[in-house]
């Protein structure tokens, strides 16, 4: 056998030897080799939660149940004045409320004209003078207001007069004393519990932004 010919068969093994060993390393999973991507997970058919627009007014339905009159009322008040909101009203109220008690009780009725409406100044300014005409004063400290709620909402669609109606419940002190300086009704350290239900009107979408005290019902 000549040498090419040896030279030939040598290489040929040499070339099996490498393709076998090749063949076992490449049909292995050991070593460095990348691992397999993981499965992308099945697509959901929706989101995890909805958005839901334009869901009730929770500044309306915490004092009316949606749908009822009153409810639609102050919708339609919001509607004609997007600057008006229920929360701050009932705020201001509140504050008008004390200023407007302790007005009356003082005889201070300039101070609380600009709330009132004419009927209810005048009936105001009827009862300071009968009790200044018996010599008597009253004598009162406002404590607070105790309990407020609004009960109910009315807006004329032709005037956009709202008209907006609130109990309270507030607690004070209050001695009526006659000319000679004694107390004749009431005390100045026993507190006694007020009632009133009260509506305050305003025309919405006008420029004057006060409201009104329209009605009393102690």
């Amino acid at each position: 056998m000549n040498s090419p010919l040896i030279q030939l068969l040598v290489l040929a093994a040499i070339a099996v030897f490498l393709i076998l060993r090749l063949k076992n390393v490449l049909g292995t999973r050991e070593g460095f080799e990348k691992p397999p991507l993981p499965t992308p997970a099945a697509q959901r058919s929706g989101p995890a939660f909805e958005v839901i627009e334009g869901g009730p007014d929770l500044d309306i339905t915490d004092h009316f149940d949606e749908g009822t009159a009153q409810a639609r009322a102050l919708a339609e008040m919001k509607r004609i004045e997007p600057s008006f909101n229920v929360t701050d009203f009932l705020a201001g109220a509140r504050g008008a409320y004390e200023m407007i008690v302790m007005g009356y009780e003082r005889g201070e009725l300039d101070e609380i004209k600009a709330f009132l409406s004419e009927d209810i100044y005048e009936s105001f300014v009827d009862g300071v003078a009968a009790r200044e005409d018996q010599g008597l004063t009253i004598e009162a400290n406002f404590i607070g207001v105790r309990e407020m709620s609004l009960e109910n909402v009315t807006l004329d669609p032709d005037t956009k007069e709202a008209e907006m109606t609130l109990k309270f419940v507030a607690e004070l002190t209050q001695a009526v004393r006659n000319k000679e300086g004694e107390i004749v009704e009431g005390s100045i350290t026993d507190a006694k519990k007020q009632k009133d239900t009260w509506v305050f009107a305003r025309i919405m979408g006008s420029d004057d932004p006060n409201w009104f005290l329209v009605s009393t019902d102690g």
